[in-house]
């Protein structure tokens, strides 16, 4: 049996399903979701994310997080995470970058929160000469000051889609029409956890709304506030959802995201307000990646890096320096928000 054929079992039996229920199943099946059975990432995958573009990435980053400790006291012991971590290159790059760091590495404990088997297997590979621990879920790091990233992991959260009808709203929902998978929305309800956005929109409008965002937000949130530390968030999307964002992805192409289900990455753009929102801790302002890693110096870092570098090598260099900073291509579309104590400086790279 395929996932589709069991999708369109379940809703002859059952009636249609949100658009949540649907990405949950078609990401994360056990036996046909879409990370649990492959690895998504590179040429031979379906989509490229920042740290397999360039060293230079998780080189920043680490930095970035380092200093965020040493202005926060160089608290000993603590975790550096990742949260969604892909094969581990950022990780890896990371921690190559903070070796000379005077403490940090002693100080340190690895944990990585990753619910794919087949992922895992690419990050112990990739972390082979460092002891990792891994979690299911973040509320299972330890009670210690926390400095993680959140790369490309919000955008794949399971969301639920409304339109304005009036003054209520009509649900998404996914349904069945000559064995086939189809759209369709419920009758018009009120939902009081879309109030606050009836001024903001027009009729026909669309909001999203991703719950375990918020919840892991808030998890990651009182974390650091509770314990001490920064996360970083790094991801598609803008301060307040509004509009159709859903998109699948195949071997680099966008498809139709009812077309093929357990076999496409689904993704969203991100709402950075309801995660700023959900964290008990402060938070910066949202800043574009673009200007994210240039603040940190990565244009620098590129120039050093060009010096040992010719020909093909470096036109690639080149290229994926502008890919992560030009306003064209990630540089703008991606955004950056941190989570820290109050009481303590925020990360380097924003502007307060």
């Amino acid at each position: 049996m395929t996932l589709r054929a069991q999708l369109l079992a379940r809703i002859a039996a059952s009636g249609p399903i949100t658009l949540a229920d649907y990405m949950a199943d078609c990401l994360l099946h056990p036996k046909y979701g879409y990370y649990a059975t492959r690895d998504p990432l590179g040429t031979g995958g379906d989509f490229t994310t920042a740290p397999e573009i360039s060293q230079m990435f998780g080189e920043m980053i680490g930095l970035c997080l380092a200093q965020s400790w040493l202005d926060q006291g160089a608290p000993t012991p603590f975790i550096l995470a990742e949260i969604g971590p892909g094969r581990g290159t950022a990780m890896a790059d990371m921690l190559r970058a903070t070796r000379a760091v005077p403490g940090f590495h002693a100080a340190l404990q690895v944990h990585l929160v990753e619910a794919s088997p087949t992922l895992r297997d690419k990050q112990k590979q990739s972390l082979s000469a460092y002891k990792v621990t891994w979690h299911d879920a973040a509320d299972t790091l330890p009670e210690l000051p926390l400095y993680l990233l959140a790369n490309e992991f919000f955008d794949a959260l399971p969301i639920r889609q409304f339109q304005r009808d009036g003054t209520g709203w009509r649900e998404l929902l996914i349904g069945a029409a000559d064995n086939q998978l189809t759209f369709g929305l419920s009758d018009p309800t009120q939902l009081a956890a879309l109030d606050h956005r009836l001024p903001d929109t027009r009729n026909g409008d669309i909001v999203e709304l991703c719950a375990p965002a918020s919840a892991i937000a808030q998890t990651i949130g009182q974390h650091i506030q509770s314990h001490g530390g920064t996360a970083l968030v790094i991801d598609y999307g803008d301060w307040r959802s509004l509009g159709d964002t859903l998109q699948a992805l195949s071997a680099h192409q966008h498809t139709d995201p009812l077309a093929d289900p357990g076999n496409a990455d689904l993704t969203t753009h991100v709402d950075f307000e309801a995660l700023a929102t959900a964290t008990p801790s402060a938070h910066t302002r949202l800043t574009t990646q673009g200007i994210f890693l240039e603040r940190l110096g990565i244009t620098a870092r590129a120039n050093a890096l060009a010096q040992r570098l010719t020909g093909t090598a470096l036109e690639t260099h080149i290229a994926a320096h502008r890919r992560l900073t030009d306003p064209t291509e990630m540089g703008r579309l991606f955004k950056v928000l941190a989570f820290y104590r109050g009481e303590t400086p925020p990360p380097p790279g924003f502007d307060q």
